[in-house]
C-alpha cells in the first residue's frame, strides 16, 4: 500500500518497520473533535457541532479500526444521523478503493475512486497514509478526524443527543480504569497483532508474540469474575477489545503468526467475545468475507500468492457462536 506525498499518491508503502526489525505504527494526522456546541475539542480546531445529517464515515468492513466506528453507529442508533461510504476490501498499488463488492459501495459523496481522493479533496498538499475510519464533515467540507479512537468518543459522546439508542460506555467515575485497559488492549492486542505480524526479525516478533499473550492471561483472569471488564456492561475497552478479538480466529491466528494459544484456550475470553458478537447491533457490523479477503490478499510481503487457510472459514452464525451458548455460558 503507498502513500501520498505533497498531494501526489506515490506507489511506495509506508517505511514503519525500525532497523531492529519492530513495527511501529504512524500517527493519525487528522485530529479535530465534534463537540455539542461545535467549541473546540482536546485537539485541532473548532467549528464542527454535532448534527445529524452532517458527517459522513468512510470505513473499510476489513479494518478493525474503522470497525470500531461502525460498532458504535450501530448500537448508539446513529446509521440514520451519519451516513458511510465503505470501499473494497483490497488495497492494493493505489489503496483503499471504491470498486464493485458485496457491501461495498462507490463514495456516496464525490464518486471517487480512490479514498487518498477524498483526502487531498481536503488538504491538497497532505503528506502520510491513507486510512479509514474517516470522519468527514459534509458542511465545511473537509476532514474532521481519521483516529477511531477519538471517533468512537465523540460517537459515545457528542453524539448522545442524536443517538437513537444511547448507552453509556464512557462512565465518569470509571475513566482511569477505562484508560489504563484502553492502553494495555491498544499496546499489546489491538497493535500488538500488526507488531507480531509485519515483525521482520525473530526478536521483534518474538517480544511482540509473548506480549500479546500475556495481555490476553491478564484479560482471561480478569473476565472470570466478570461479564465485561468493568461490570455487567460493557464499556469502551469491551468494544476496542472486540474488534481485534473477532479477526484472531480467522486472520491473526494464521496470518500474523500469532499461535502461541488459540481463543479456545481462552474460554472467558472467547465468552466475552461471543458475547459482544451477540449485543444488540454488533453482529451486522462483522464482515468475515470482507475481513479475510482483505488480510490475506492485500498483505502480499507475508502471504505472497493470496491463499486463504480452510481454518480461517469461521461459521459466526453457528451455534458455537450463537445466543443459545451465550446463555450455557454465562
Amino acid at each position: 500500500m503507498g502513500q501520498l506525498v505533497k498531494g501526489v499518491w506515490q506507489d511506495t508503502a509506508t517505511r514503519e518497520v525500525k532497523q531492529d526489525g519492530q513495527f511501529v505504527r504512524q500517527g493519525s494526522a487528522f485530529r479535530n473533535w465534534v463537540t455539542p456546541d461545535g467549541s473546540a475539542g482536546p485537539t485541532g480546531v473548532g467549528g464542527f457541532k454535532a448534527e445529524a445529517g452532517r458527517y459522513h464515515l468512510y470505513v473499510s468492513l476489513a479494518c478493525p479500526w474503522a470497525h470500531r466506528t461502525l460498532i458504535y453507529r450501530s448500537v448508539l442508533g446513529l446509521e440514520q444521523a451519519v451516513d458511510i461510504s465503505v470501499v473494497h476490501p483490497v488495497n492494493m498499488e493505489n489503496g483503499w478503493e471504491f470498486a464493485d463488492y458485496e457491501c461495498a459501495t462507490p463514495d456516496k459523496l464525490f464518486g471517487s475512486r480512490f479514498l487518498h481522493q477524498v483526502y487531498t479533496r481536503a488538504a491538497p498538499t497532505y503528506s502520510g497514509k491513507v486510512t479509514t475510519p474517516l470522519l468527514w464533515d459534509k458542511q465545511s467540507g473537509t476532514i474532521v478526524n481519521n483516529e477511531s479512537s477519538e471517533i468512537i468518543r465523540m460517537m459515545g459522546g457528542a453524539f448522545r443527543s442524536i443517538a437513537t439508542s444511547w448507552q453509556e460506555f464512557l462512565p465518569e467515575d470509571k475513566l482511569a480504569e477505562i484508560d489504563a485497559l484502553n492502553d494495555l488492549i491498544y499496546r499489546a492486542i489491538n497493535n500488538g497483532v500488526y507488531r507480531t505480524g509485519f515483525a521482520e526479525t525473530q526478536v521483534a516478533y518474538e517480544a511482540a508474540v509473548t506480549g500479546l499473550f500475556d495481555a490476553f492471561d491478564v484479560l482471561e483472569t480478569r473476565l472470570a469474575d466478570s461479564r465485561f471488564l468493568l461490570g455487567d456492561r460493557p464499556v469502551e475497552p469491551d468494544w476496542r477489545l472486540f474488534a481485534s478479538m473477532i479477526r484472531f480466529p480467522s486472520v491473526y491466528y494464521f496470518h500474523f503468526k500469532c499461535n502461541i494459544r488459540s481463543l479456545d484456550d481462552y474460554p472467558n475470553l472467547k465468552r466475552h467475545t461471543r458475547d459482544l458478537l451477540n449485543w444488540p447491533g454488533v453482529r451486522q457490523t462483522v464482515n468475515l468475507d470482507h475481513i479475510n479477503t482483505h488480510y490475506y490478499m492485500a498483505h502480499r510481503k507475508i502471504n505472497p500468492f493470496g491463499l486463504i487457510p480452510l481454518g480461517a472459514k469461521i461459521d459466526l452464525d453457528g451455534p458455537e457462536w450463537s445466543d443459545a451458548e451465550l446463555r450455557k455460558a454465562v
